[in-house]
């Protein structure tokens, strides 16, 4: 064999040999992973309804994986602040985001909510649940149809709450009073649990919330829930009835889901599905979620994708109908 041609083969090899070393490295940084400490980051403040399943999916995730998963709340602008931290972070599954339904409706709610749905890789579903109206027990009524009644007889004194711009509380709220032909009066926070705080003190009337928030203070008396969003009573709340059958066909559910940065190497998302798929279907997690009137519920990060775009296109003729697009 000539010397230059040898010397051109040599070259070639060596050149594929280190292409081959190049595509092994993210195989091989997915087997060793993790390796240190993982994030969650959760949009909402502590011991809210996001709050309390990501608690329990990190404790039992780090076990699973060997290594701590910290969850952190990064409160601000309905989750958007903890999705713009995640998505800042290189895509390598030690940042994850606790994504709710909020995650999909900014997009369609905010002229730049500073990311898109593509930019956020879905790892898998964890809950869905059904939203409880929560009403103070200063409102002289004690079921929906008389609220209806009090609302008209009270045109824009009764008052709402919402958590975030454009929140699905809001979507909500305005939906059933546009079915009811009542009018009221919005009112702002930052955080679900301020919400419940100020609902038992009575400074705001009604607020559409997860069942998972609310339990708690319903049965000890500290609030009234007067009808239930999904198609059928709840297990855990049997004496209360649902909107359809109050006459107002609403059903509406919202989910939870853990989430990454789109680029986050497929063997590490493989993984985190794996385990949290298993922590889902644990006895302890089925009865945290289910015990609220919530649903204990995993799926492929494909399904997860799959809702979080039909979350988007659901939103959009809201926003339109109500003009609850932000700058």
């Amino acid at each position: 064999m000539r010397p230059v041609l040898s010397i051109r083969i040599a070259l070639v090899c060596s050149a594929l040999a280190a292409a081959a070393c190049v595509h092994a490295l993210p195989a091989a940084a997915a087997d060793a992973y993790p390796n240190r400490p993982i994030r969650l980051v959760v949009g909402f403040g502590a011991g809210g309804p996001t709050d309390i399943p990501a608690r329990f999916i990190a404790d039992k995730l780090g076990a699973a994986l060997k290594q701590s998963v910290v969850v952190e709340n990064r409160l601000g602008a309905g989750g958007i602040v903890a999705a713009r931290d995640v998505l800042a972070q290189p895509p390598d599954g030690y940042t994850l985001l606790l994504c709710t339904h909020f995650d999909a409706t900014n997009v369609a709610v905010y002229r730049d909510a500073g990311y898109t749905l593509s930019d956020i890789a879905p790892v898998s579903l964890i809950a869905k649940y059904y939203y409880g109206l929560a009403l103070a027990n200063t409102v002289p009524v004690q079921d929906f149809k008389s609220f209806v009644a009090y609302a008209k007889a009270h045109p824009g004194e009764v008052t709402y709450a919402t958590v975030g711009a454009a929140s699905a509380q809001e979507i909500m709220a305005r939906q059933l009073g546009k079915l009811a032909g009542v009018t009221m009066t919005r009112v702002p926070f930052r955080g679900g649990i301020q919400v419940v705080q100020e609902l038992i003190a009575g400074r705001v009337d009604l607020y559409p919330s997860p069942t998972l928030a609310i339990m708690s203070y319903y049965k000890a008396k500290q609030l009234k829930i007067l009808a239930t969003t999904s198609p059928e009573r709840l297990a855990t709340l049997p004496e209360v009835p649902t909107l359809k059958e109050t006459g107002f066909d609403f059903v509406r559910f919202g989910w939870l889901g853990v989430c990454a940065r789109t680029g986050t190497p497929q063997p590490i998302v493989e993984t985190l599905n794996k385990n949290i798929a298993a922590i889902v279907a644990s006895p302890g997690y089925r009865a945290l979620i289910e015990n609220a009137g919530s649903i204990a519920a995993s799926s492929t990060p494909e399904g997860l994708g799959a809702i979080m775009q039909k979350t988007m296109d659901d939103v959009v003729p809201a926003v339109k109908e109500y003009g609850l697009e932000q700058n």
